[in-house]
């Protein structure tokens, strides 16, 4: 005899739930009460679904031997690995694949509260009736309120409300909620990300009076041929609204139109109103905005807009997906101070008070329903639930809880039905549900490449030879998809070192009408704070199954400082161009705004001889309107530099506080070139002298026998000698789906991590040390026979270094250049180049010619997983440990305290503590970045091939 236990079929159930009232509008706050019940619960943590009875939801139960954990809160992150640990994977479920089933071992969390009305909370019999509102648990809850069962839900990133009003007491309400990590909403919330169980979202108690405002919906559009809006709010409960700004006060139902300012995301203007019920006053924020789909284009308010977005994913390093609302605002404040003007909600509805946000501050808005089956790839899309009509409800109910929570988001331009979901009829009758919801707003879904259920054609990843040829509308496809405007909704691949290539991509989303911009693969690392690895990332808590670092893949780090990428992106989609020709005395300046002229801003102007700053200052330009350019005189240049190199540097800045950056905030900025620096000469006067240990030349010694570089004038050196590796990068490693180009693997294969240097000759000359050697990988026949040629004038020394590729070379190289080692005691390091910030070749164009100063240790970039990093690049001198280098041509900078063999081989920072030398990089070039991790590889350009090469270093001795 077999049995099955049925005490927890709703886990298993495909259904969203029961009991849970209507889905309505989310608003922060009204005249009405409400009773926050975030804080201190009580947790009591099983291994299984049906473990343990109900009894803990009735009231007097005993649970003061529970444990306590934060609500909002995930259990896994709380209790120091006392309640289970977190899991990462991309797309594959960390449980066997058989719909709608779940594993037996099923982690499951009693939560008990126990509260008390306030005092002024209303009571009596015309009190009116209370909801219960759950902003977000994860996977499935069931609960009870005073030992009566409410219901239970699915749907972890949703607000669920339930009537509890006639369950209610004075003092010694029990909540009790039981929550399981897994059910059969795991299979549709298959997202890259955490698995993280638990409330996580706020918990509140809302009073709703007789007559108290139930669902309506906002709709505010803008007509920008006549500067008109027209407002009207449709509502559940007849009532009235007023927009006293606006010298609005209309019956609920009734349209007004009046003269506005529109809302844009550049100049985001919000109307305060109010909706007034018998029982309720709910403050409005209205944002007068039209979107529509108009000549092939996403367009609004009449205009066509260029998304410059982030995907952005909730997390916070210590709390994971339990947001605060000043976490939420750094956010935001970061991304416009960044130049970001859209957000992708990757790949579920926000907090609502997120939106908010957006709303308040400027942000175009993607609202992507929590719905990904991604993990059904591994079988071919088999019994893929949007494609099941027995999982139709549960999609439909998530769609409307989405739309119907944020419809009255100005923010809110285009609802997604979800990501990386597969097709099927699932899709489409959310499709049909949400157009004829809501007609105001687009629809986007990045796998419907037919463009059957979708407003636009979207893609992830496209390379740039494809989008280019979307751009010309040669793409092909379906006649309705070729007359469709296309945007990238994921696309370059933040992941470690990078993004690479996204002026590339900037430069067609700007040449051809059809682009409209994309987002950026995504805003945040999701590390998870540990004591002993730094950032946790997938593997590190013994996942079965994980997916490595691919979870740190953001502009900002875990603690949300910005990454390189991050500064490189404000500098790609800054929206005034400011280009030209120095050197004539001219520069032209664009207007990259959608909406906004360019009164908001201020123009400044420096000119640098040197690299330092001799004369600033205020540049006058017209208040251009969106897509005008002019050009603008500069003045003189300032004093006599003859010999010395200069510049130009032109910025656009805010000429006065703003709610998101204060006053001379640099928004966009330009250098120009003057006159060119003039290579480091020097005259070949000292001759090597050959002793029994030693040669000297000039203020240097060598080793007699190899001819190595030992030291100069006093300070010992290790090297130089030509180092052709890196640490490799995310970028580098590549995705597994792109095997035939992971630079890497195929660098590792060739055994460029390994390479050999063998002696061929130390040649002494009447003006030059010469050392002849071949570097090269073992069991290969390919080579690089590279010579270094020292000359000196007596005091300063040169190394010229000659690179000549023997064998067939296919692969490019990492890097080229010299690796040289100096004593640990050097620190402060001053520099005349690009900065303040790393660059690469196709990683840039952020990079500020001028002088800078760091610490060895501040060159570093924190990535969490540690790689190469912290190049400077267009160096063209660099003071360290008591030298000053100098480039012919200009060259790469990096300095570290540890190989770059130890930094290939840490899997955190914890992993790299400092060695008893500094090593200093000196290339003359290294390979592209690119976007393998997910995307495409470094552009041909940005290639560093096997040639022929020679590049040549001065050094001398500063004086102390």
């Amino acid at each position: 005899m077999s049995f099955r236990t049925t005490t927890a079929d709703y886990v298993e159930d495909v259904s969203p739930g029961s009991g849970a009232l209507p889905p309505r509008a989310w608003y922060a706050s009204s005249d009405a009460k409400s009773l926050s019940l975030n804080g201190s619960w009580r947790l009591r943590l099983s291994a299984t679904a049906d473990a343990e009875d109900d009894s803990f939801a009735e009231e007097g139960y005993d649970a003061g031997d529970w444990a306590e954990v934060a609500v909002p809160g995930h259990w896994v992150l709380q209790g120091d690995g006392a309640f289970g640990s977190p899991i990462y994977t991309n797309h594959l479920y960390p449980f066997p694949v058989d719909p709608p089933h779940v594993p037996t071992d099923n982690p499951t969390g009693d939560h008990l509260r126990v509260f008390d009305l306030p005092d002024d909370w209303p009571a009596g019999p015309d009190a009116g009736g209370a909801v219960l509102r759950f902003d977000g648990v994860e996977s499935c809850a069931r609960v009870w309120l005073n030992g009566t069962d409410i219901g239970e839900f699915k749907g972890s990133r949703l607000a669920h409300e339930f009537a509890v009003g006639h369950l209610l007491k004075t003092v010694g309400n029990v909540l009790a909620v039981r929550v399981h990590q897994w059910s059969a909403g795991s299979y549709l919330e298959d997202q890259d990300q955490w698995w993280l169980p638990g409330i996580f979202r706020d918990v509140t108690l809302l009073h709703r009076p007789a007559g108290s405002a139930l669902d309506f919906f906002v709709h505010a559009s803008y007509d920008h041929r006549s500067g008109e809006g027209t407002l009207r709010v449709d509502s559940d409960v007849d009532g009235r609204v007023t927009v006293p700004a606006l010298d609005i006060d209309v019956a609920t139902g009734d349209a007004v139109t009046v003269p506005v300012l529109p809302w844009t995301a550049e100049t985001p203007r919000l109307y305060d109103g109010e909706l007034v019920t018998e029982g309720e006053r709910v403050p409005l924020r209205i944002g007068f905005r039209t979107v529509e789909l108009a000549d092939g284009l996403i367009k609004v308010n009449g205009s066509a807009i260029l998304f410059k977005g982030v995907n952005r994913h909730e997390w916070h390093p210590e709390r994971g997906r339990a947001l605060d609302l000043e976490t939420m605002r750094e956010d935001v404040l970061l991304m416009k101070r960044h130049n970001i003007n859209a957000v992708r909600t990757s790949h579920y509805p926000p907090h609502p008070a997120f939106l908010d946000l957006c709303d308040e501050y400027g942000l175009w808005v993607i609202d992507e329903c929590d719905l990904e089956t991604h993990g059904f790839t591994e079988q071919g899309w088999r019994d893929n639930p949007v494609d099941d009509d027995r999982w139709t409800p549960a999609l439909l109910d998530r769609a409307a809880r989405m739309v119907e929570r944020d419809k009255n988001h100005p923010s809110v331009v285009i609802w997604s039905l979800g990501n990386e979901a597969g097709t099927g009829r699932g899709l489409t009758a959310m499709a049909e549900w949400i157009h004829g919801r809501d007609s105001s707003r687009l629809v986007h879904y990045e796998g419907d490449w037919d463009c059957r259920d979708t407003d636009m054609y979207s893609r992830m990843y496209a390379f740039h030879a494809e989008v280019e040829t979307i751009g010309q509308n040669l793409d092909g496809g379906t006649g309705k998809r070729r007359e469709l405007p296309f945007i990238q909704c994921e696309y370059a691949h933040a992941m470690g070192n990078g993004p690479g290539g996204l002026a590339d991509y900037q430069r067609l989303f700007e040449k051809y009408e059809r682009l409209q911009g994309g987002f950026v693969w995504e805003w945040i690392d999701h590390g998870i704070r540990h004591p002993e690895l730094g950032y946790a990332y997938g593997g590190d808590f013994g996942e079965e199954l994980h997916d490595g670092n691919f979870v740190c893949d953001g502009l900002v780090f875990p603690d949300r400082r910005p990454s390189p990428g991050l500064v490189e992106y404000q500098k790609v989609v800054e929206p005034v161009r400011i280009g030209g020709d120095g050197s004539d005395g001219t520069v032209r300046v664009t207007n990259m705004y959608d909406f906004a002229d360019l009164s908001a801003l201020a123009f400044e102007w420096s000119y640098q001889v040197d690299g330092e700053t001799v004369e600033a200052g205020t540049l006058s330009v017209p208040s251009l309107a969106p897509g005008e350019s002019a050009d603008v005189k500069l003045p003189e240049p300032p004093g006599d530099a003859r010999g010395a190199e200069t510049q130009w540097t032109v910025s656009a800045l805010l000429a006065a506080d703003t709610a998101w950056a204060p006053k001379g905030h640099r928004v966009a900025w330009g250098q120009f070139p003057v006159a060119p620096r003039a290579l480091p000469a020097l005259a070949t006067t000292a001759r090597p002298l050959r002793g029994e240990r030693q040669i000297t030349l000039g203020p240097a010694a060598f080793d007699a026998r190899t001819g190595v570089l030992q030291a100069i004038g006093g300070i010992e050196v290790s090297g130089p000698r030509l180092d052709v590796w890196r640490a490799t990068t995310d970028n580098d490693e590549g995705a597994e789906w792109q095997s035939d180009t992971r630079y890497a693997v195929l660098w590792r294969t060739l055994g460029l991590h390994r390479m050999q240097h063998r002696l061929d000759a130390v040649e002494l000359a009447e003006d030059a040390l010469t050392v002849r050697t071949r570097v090269a990988p073992a069991a290969r026949e390919v080579g690089l026979a590279t010579v270094y040629r020292w000359t000196s004038d007596g005091d300063r020394l040169r190394l010229t270094v000659s690179v000549r590729p023997e064998g067939e070379w296919t692969l490019p190289l990492p890097r080229l250049g010299v690796r040289l080692g100096l004593p640990g005691t050097a620190d402060r390091v001053r520099w005349f180049g690009g900065g303040p910030g790393e660059a690469y070749p196709d990683t840039g164009t952020a990079s500020v010619v001028n002088r800078w100063e760091s610490t060895v240790d501040e060159l570093q970039t924190p990535y969490v997983r540690p790689q190469e990093n912290g190049a400077r690049a267009d160096v063209r001198w660099a003071e360290i440990g008591g030298l000053r280098i100098e480039g012919d041509p200009r060259f790469s900078f990096s300095a570290r305290r540890w190989t770059n063999e130890r930094l290939d081989a840490a899997a955190h920072l914890t992993d790299l503590t400092p060695g008893d030398e500094v090593w200093v990089n000196l290339d003359h070039a290294q390979h592209g970045i690119g976007s393998q991790s997910c995307g495409p590889g470094p552009l041909p350009q940005y290639f560093l091939r096997a040639e022929p090469t020679e590049f040549s270093f001065v050094f001398s001795v500063l004086d102390q």
